[in-house]
């Protein structure tokens, strides 16, 4: 989830004249729009407020590239009604849906930018969106009950970022990134509600050959121990160090993620690392799923089945910004 600001949401006349000498076709559509990059497959229209594209029906209009990939400008609430429903599971409480819905709006709204030919994708890199057909009817009456509704810090949209479970603690965002903003309300809090998350305590058997494939270029010989380095104020590993026969090797956190893969290592925040018990394996034990920066799904969930309402669980995970209509 990835900025700027979104002046097809704006009112102001001068804005909007310069967005559209920028050209932007979402400041030229009816109401506050965006454009999503969907892809290759073919496209057709069905009729004026829909399309079809690689056989699933979207909302708005669309054009091919140039370079024949498909743009499509879609009205920014109609947009969230897909967004809702694959983000987040529609069988979980209206209020979590709520608090996902608005953190949904004001990402899009704080990181589109009429200087790039296109705001979002469809996938994690930005929101996962999947048109009519990934709609439902709880997520679109909490996009509905929310219509328009944003979190803000001072006279900015705030920076918001969420993932599936935190682990029992969310993630600074200057920890989480290289040159990551040091934001007041990202700076991580204790979360006691996603305790009933399937990855609120995972545990995974890795080959060794795997775990080295992590270190790049380092040269230590077999492997025989891995182990956390530093950590964050969150618990979450900064590094990882290998050691073999031949010395050893250390990782950033980030780096041996990604190189595993984030469903392998299903967070940073690792609770313990020992040796399999078949040969050439490690068992790595863990907390959480996703960077845990912002807000925890699953912890939404659960101060919803608690009777929290949007509001408190937006304030919990984002302390000191403000929910404002734009």
């Amino acid at each position: 989830m990835k900025r700027g600001t979104f002046l097809a949401a704006l009112a102001s006349a001068p804005l909007i004249a310069r967005a559209q000498e920028e050209y932007d076709p979402a400041v030229s559509a009816p109401g506050p729009a965006l454009r999503v990059l969907l892809g290759s497959a073919p496209a057709s229209p069905i009729d004026a407020t829909t399309f079809a594209y690689d056989g699933r029906r979207y909302r708005g209009t669309f054009t091919r590239r140039a370079d024949g990939t498909v743009l499509s400008t879609v009205p920014l609430e109609a947009y969230l009604y897909s967004v809702v429903a694959r983000e987040m599971s529609p069988s979980w409480p209206a209020a979590a849906l709520q608090a996902q819905a608005v953190a949904a709006r004001t990402y899009v709204l704080q990181r589109s930018s009429p200087k790039r030919d296109y705001d979002v994708v469809t996938s994690e890199a930005d929101q996962v969106y999947g048109g009519l057909e990934a709609e439902s009817a709880a997520a679109t009456a909490a996009v509905d009950a929310t219509a328009g509704s944003v979190l803000r810090y001072g006279d900015a949209f705030a920076q918001l970022f969420y993932s599936s479970s935190c682990g029992g603690h969310t993630e600074s965002s200057a920890d989480a990134w290289t040159g990551g903003a040091d934001l007041p309300y990202l700076r991580g809090v204790v979360c006691p509600w996603c305790t009933a998350s399937p990855d609120y305590a995972w545990t995974r058997v890795v080959p060794a050959d795997a775990i080295a494939r992590a270190f790049p270029g380092a040269d230590v010989g077999p492997p025989t121990g891995l182990a956390v380095g530093e950590t964050d104020a969150s618990g979450r590993a900064r590094s990882l160090v290998l050691t073999g026969d031949a010395g050893t090797a250390t990782a950033r956190g980030t780096a041996f993620r990604s190189a595993l893969g984030g469903r392998v290592v299903r967070s940073l925040l690792i609770r313990r690392i020992a040796n399999g018990t078949g040969p050439g394996t490690f068992v790595i034990e863990g907390a959480g799923l996703g960077h845990g920066v912002g807000l925890c799904q699953w912890g939404a969930r659960g101060m919803a089945a608690a009777g929290k309402s949007a509001d408190d669980i937006l304030n919990f995970y984002f302390p000191g910004t403000q929910r404002s209509n734009d």
